[in-house]
């Protein structure tokens, strides 16, 4: 009865490091050390230009849709819907991203 066991352990003992033999110079690693890593230094962020101008005419714009939004929901209280109330909406939307994304860089 021992006798199976002890050629069980020894051929499972024997069995790890058969696998192990080829592992200290694989094919990927030769292929590697063939092209070496050539790091380039980092590239320094561009400082981003704003264009001022461009800034205060679309804050002016900005402002001066906002005043004319409530006389719209005046209009809305009384049941009249402004067809140009949505697209004001979505123009001060687009204006405010665009300012605080120009001003956050």
């Amino acid at each position: 009865m021992k006798a199976p066991h002890t050629i069980c352990f020894i051929l499972l003992s024997g069995l790890p490091l058969c696998p192990q033999a080829g592992l200290n110079n694989p094919p990927a690693r030769q292929e590697v050390a063939k092209h070496p890593l050539v790091l380039e230094p980092p590239q320094e962020p561009q400082p981003r230009k704003v264009d001022l101008a461009k800034l205060h005419q679309e804050s002016l714009d900005l402002a001066q849709l906002a005043q004319s939004i409530p006389s719209d929901i005046d209009h809305v209280a009384q049941g009249k819907l402004a067809k140009d109330l949505p697209d004001k909406l979505k123009q001060i939307e687009k204006l405010s991203k665009r300012l605080r994304s120009e001003l956050q860089q």
